[in-house]
């Protein structure tokens, strides 16, 4: 899935954390009420729990809905701030997110 993103993806970081027991139907609803974007017209959408030691990716394909999850084994997620419910990504972002660095506010820099 992550392989077929382009620098056009549009990639929403939701920044509060979320009960990830929700799959298709309350993600949906989240990015419909909080975020107010259409999970249907595109993007992929990147939630996190209150430990910060779990992801949870929704994406349309086109064909239907994506759920992927990712568990770490040890330590947490350096997840993104911000002023808004989200954080707009590119998916070299998402990349270093997901292998445990912290993506800074500095374009290109990356941190263990």
């Amino acid at each position: 899935m992550l392989a077929a993103l382009t620098s056009t993806t549009r990639i929403f970081v939701v920044v509060a954390p979320v009960d990830l027991r929700r799959s298709f139907d309350g993600l949906t609803a989240h990015v419909e009420a909080v975020l107010e974007q259409r999970v249907w017209e595109g993007g992929l959408f990147v939630f996190t729990n209150r430990r910060r030691n779990r992801l949870r990716l929704l994406w349309f394909d086109g064909t239907g809905l994506w759920v992927a999850t990712k568990r770490l084994e040890g330590g947490t997620l350096h997840w993104p701030v911000g002023a808004g419910a989200a954080v707009g990504f590119r998916p070299e972002q998402l990349s270093a997110l997901m292998s445990g660095l912290e993506v800074t506010e500095r374009a290109g820099w990356y941190r263990r």
